[in-house]
């Protein structure tokens, strides 16, 4: 059987996203990493760099999911957001990786991310260009993505104050209330 190299990067890849959302790029381990893959440490090396380039590899194509998978409707922001809300919680790595990089994550060239954001306001704000409406804007998906995210970085704390007995229930509650919020923001920014 022939070695198929796209195919090691994938299991790679999904093993690096498995093994840093779980661990963070400290307690992550090139060896648990290889051995999910069923791939060997030197072509962890060869295909992604460092253990530090593989992070950032699996956040950057982390968050390019989700900006290639949703999009911002500035006349629906509410139904928007509640589809970003169902994405991150049948993709809860995303968090983990986010918070993982937020406590340990190396300094990434942010250009290609900021850009990515860029597009969002840009999109958000019906294609406006004017710094005066693209601020308020900026603000407003950022809070938005705040109101969406929080629930999935600590679910007990979701259940627990809310006093649901299960994440699941907690969780239908809230992507109503987030939807809601999100549907009076996006009104008095509008």
């Amino acid at each position: 059987m022939a070695y198929d190299a796209e195919d090691t990067r994938r299991r790679i890849f999904a093993a690096a996203a498995a093994e840093f959302a779980e661990h963070g790029l400290a307690g992550a381990r090139v060896n648990r990493i290889a051995a999910a893959a069923r791939a060997n440490k030197q072509a962890i090396y060869l295909y992604y760099g460092s253990k530090e380039e593989l992070f950032a590899a699996v956040l950057r194509a982390k968050l390019e999911e989700v900006r290639l998978s949703l999009a911002l409707d500035p006349d629906a922001v509410a139904e928007s957001v509640g589809q970003l809300f169902d994405w991150y919680h049948e993709h809860p790595e995303l968090i983990r990786l986010l918070l993982w990089e937020a406590l340990e994550g190396p300094d990434e060239e942010e250009g290609g991310r900021r850009e990515a954001f860029r597009e969002k306001v840009h999109q958000l704000a019906g294609g406006a260009a004017d710094d005066e409406r693209l601020r308020p804007v900026q603000d407003l998906l950022f809070t938005l993505m705040g109101l969406v995210a929080w629930n999935f970085a600590v679910p007990r704390m979701c259940r627990m104050v809310l006093d649901e007995e299960t994440d699941r229930a907690a969780l239908a509650r809230r992507r109503e209330t987030v939807v809601a919020t999100a549907r009076v923001l996006a009104a008095t920014a509008a």
